[in-house]
């Protein structure tokens, strides 16, 4: 009889860590096979620096992940997920390698849903045509471009369409209006610095709008307001319970509830959706996210994980959450092998928002709260430590293959509270 099969769904931060966690916990008692449509990880956190600094993100914010697969004994597999069936355990995809390909199936024992979230620009009126973001090095590319050459120095909106999340998970993560707003932040931020640093003015050009009540309400009230009243201080605009973006026109953002926003660029962060296929599983929610408890597993099939975006409970869709869960998901796995204590595999997750955001001329901001989940943790610093500590992640992450070590984030977190 063969060993257990572990099929991961996806491969950025969340799959690529669940894969690697597994085996590092599990060590040779499974198999794991890793299925994504593309053969890379998207570093998506440093897209706006980069286009801020005039640089192509695709140059540098692919960090390929067959290799670091194949290190640790892992098959990777490029193709799209089309079905998952959770009674027959199986998953259906289509290698995407080159157009035509027939639809393939694999079985498994155990599944991890790290598939991420559909980005639902295509359900914002308007954005094909005026909308920009930073999302990916696509999008993040056309924006720089946009910036050289055709961008006249008018007024900018920054800010979020409304967050769809599932009323399945009440019990165990706060409801969010947006699905993660330090972007926006890190955007409104940074950008105030480009355009002071070409003249073009500065942030009493720069408008940041939210669906919800207040922006950035997972970091805590405490830090939102010392944030807005530093951005206040240095001349942004701020908007919020604009409920939802109605249509982006080319003169500016109509809002659902009636209000209006004239800008010449747009920079849109859309609603996080789940893929159409997990709509409807018995594993997922009214939303399509996987519905699991705070160790990643799924209530009824107890073979089922998920972690990252794809998870019901990672709110708001924050990178430190997908990390949280790929190390959980790993301990249950070898748990379930025979390879780690229950007493240490079964430590329910505790979220935080660990959050470094870009804020132009080498400066950041370090959110370290763990607030809107019921905790006493707040912390907000700002200046040139956060911004080495968030240029030498993505440098360790690219060395390490996505194995940075276990003392790299407490490190990072340590000194951005000691030296800033």
């Amino acid at each position: 009889m063969g060993k257990p099969h572990v099929v991961v769904l996806g491969s950025n931060f969340a799959g690529l860590g669940a894969a690697q966690k597994i085996r590092e916990f599990a060590k040779d008692t499974v198999d794991i096979t890793v299925i994504d449509r593309k053969p890379y990880l998207l570093f998506v956190p440093n897209i706006p620096y980069e286009v801020f600094e005039n640089r192509n993100p695709m140059l540098s914010l692919h960090m390929p992940v067959v290799d670091a697969l194949h290190e640790d004994n892992i098959r990777f597999i490029q193709g799209e997920v089309k079905a998952l069936d959770p009674d027959a355990q199986i998953v259906e995809y289509v290698p995407t390698e080159r157009v035509g390909a027939a639809v393939e199936k694999i079985h498994y024992d155990y599944v991890v849903v790290a598939i991420g979230a559909r980005l639902a620009y295509d359900k914002i009126e308007g954005f094909a045509e005026y909308g920009h973001t930073v999302s990916d090095t696509f999008y993040g590319e056309k924006l720089r471009l946009f910036l050289q050459n055709e961008y006249k120095g008018g007024p900018v909106a920054v800010g979020s369409a409304r967050f769809h999340q599932g009323t399945m998970t009440k019990d165990l993560v706060p409801t969010a209006e947006a699905a993660c707003e330090g972007p926006p932040v890190e955007v409104m931020l940074s950008f105030g610095h480009w355009l002071q640093s070409r003249g073009l003015g500065g942030p009493e050009k720069i408008t940041v709008f939210t669906p919800a009540e207040i922006i950035a309400e997972d970091a805590g009230v405490g830090i939102v307001n010392a944030l807005l009243g530093i951005a206040s201080s240095m001349g942004y605009h701020y908007m919020n319970n604009t409920k939802d973006i109605k249509r982006i026109t080319k003169d500016g953002i109509e809002f659902e509830n009636g209000q209006s926003l004239e800008a010449e660029l747009k920079i849109i962060f859309p609603d996080w959706q789940a893929h159409d296929f997990m709509r409807g599983l018995p594993i997922s929610d009214d939303q399509g996210f996987v519905l699991t408890d705070m160790t990643t597993r799924n209530p009824k099939y107890r073979n089922v994980f998920a972690c990252g975006d794809a998870a019901a409970v990672t709110v708001p869709k924050l990178g430190i959450l997908a990390h949280m869960g790929a190390e959980t998901v790993g301990k249950q796995i070898a748990m379930d092998m025979g390879r780690m204590s229950p007493e240490k595999a079964n430590v329910p997750m505790h979220f935080i928002v660990n959050c470094i955001g870009d804020m132009g001329g080498n400066q950041a901001f370090a959110i370290n709260s763990d607030t809107w989940y019921g905790g006493t943790k707040s912390s907000l610093k700002m200046g040139h430590i956060p911004f080495l500590m968030k240029m030498q992640y993505k440098e360790m992450f690219f060395r390490t293959k996505g194995k940075v070590p276990d003392w790299g984030i407490p490190a990072a977190d340590f000194l951005i509270q000691k030296l800033s």
